[in-house]
């Protein structure tokens, strides 16, 4: 069967065709960071009427590329997210499920997230620890099978991605931050400052990045009131401590359930440190989706609504959330 994906939770426009027989057919990708940088974040309105403006000129080149004249089911991205941009996508799937004949799913958009790496050739098999990391999430998730997820850790303040974008703007660097914050990471050095591993010492899995991210400003003004501002050591280290915490608490995380393997998504899954320092030192397999599906994209939308056919249904209303516990998902009714 074949599946199309539209992803428009936040500031992406992403539309895929998937095939449970041959895989990944065809996907497109429209970024609105350009729309978003002079404001210096997400404007929701302007989110959703570029949604509005992109959605279905994507969805005709997929299935154009595909050769496919009309898929046999359409997930959607059903929340978390921005409300308005849901709505876009939530919409658009419903009445093209009308004028297809053909049904609906809703699709969490963290478990898209989780279940991006089933699109690579080596996919990991249940169970495993997820380690999702992106612009608003930082969580462990113990993952036993689909639909079954054991919440362990999450964030208590800012996510990763935030402290990431927070430190870029007190750096002057430009939106969107956390791809800036690691290019500039790259010529530092990373021992230059010792910043905090907040939460290290604490029982439990949660995370806290505020003292890190406090730490730094600090730093910051201290450096520019004295002429001494190196910005790339700044950067490499506060990258070092992020690092090292996310990477302490998920291995932390998978020896407490016996996991012997962890998986690594979300827009934060793309840096490069923490790809490279969780394999060296996980003793483990870690997985991770390609770079182009780390960030919000409708390839694994798709691959999720593949994955959850059996709770396809006839297009009816649209079912937008913009929060939705990860926890509070099942297992799909066949499995159960």
């Amino acid at each position: 069967m074949n599946i199309l994906g539209i992803e428009t939770s936040c500031d992406e426009t992403g539309v895929a065709l998937y095939s449970t027989e041959h895989g990944l057919l065809a996907d497109a990708l429209h970024s609105q960071i350009d729309l978003h940088a002079v404001y210096g974040g997400v404007v929701p309105e302007i989110a959703s009427r570029d949604h509005v403006r992109m959605l279905l000129p994507l969805i005709q080149r997929v299935l154009g590329e595909a050769g496919i004249e009309k898929p046999d089911a359409v997930a959607y991205t059903a929340g978390p997210g921005l409300v308005g941009a849901l709505m876009v996508g939530g919409g658009m799937a419903n009445g093209l499920g009308l004028a297809w004949a053909c049904p609906v799913i809703p699709v969490h958009h963290m478990e898209g997230h989780l279940l991006a790496p089933m699109l690579e050739d080596d996919p990991p098999g249940f169970p495993f620890l997820a380690l999702l990391v992106s612009g608003g999430h930082t969580m462990l998730i113990a993952v036993r099978a689909l639909g079954d997820y054991g919440l362990l850790g999450t964030t208590l303040d800012d996510a990763v991605g935030e402290a990431f974008d927070k430190t870029a703007k007190l750096l002057g660097l430009g939106y969107p931050g956390g791809p800036a914050l690691a290019a500039l990471a790259e010529n530092g050095n990373d021992k230059a400052f010792e910043f905090p591993r907040p939460m290290l010492q604490k029982p439990g899995f949660d995370f806290s990045f505020s003292g890190l991210k406090t730490a730094v400003m600090l730093e910051v003004r201290k450096a520019e009131a004295a002429g001494t501002l190196c910005r790339e050591d700044i950067a490499a280290s506060f990258q070092r401590a992020a690092v090292d915490t996310l990477i302490t608490r998920a291995i932390k995380a998978a020896r407490s359930q016996g996991l012997e393997r962890i998986v690594v998504a979300g827009g934060v899954g793309a840096n490069k440190l923490l790809r490279k320092e969780i394999a060296e030192r996980f003793d483990g397999s870690v997985f991770y989706p390609r770079m182009e599906f780390c960030t919000d994209n409708g390839a694994m939308i798709a691959v999720a609504g593949a994955l959850r056919l059996t709770e396809a249904a006839p297009a009816d209303e649209i079912e937008v959330r913009s929060r939705w516990s990860i926890a509070s998902l099942s297992a799909p009714r066949e499995a159960q």
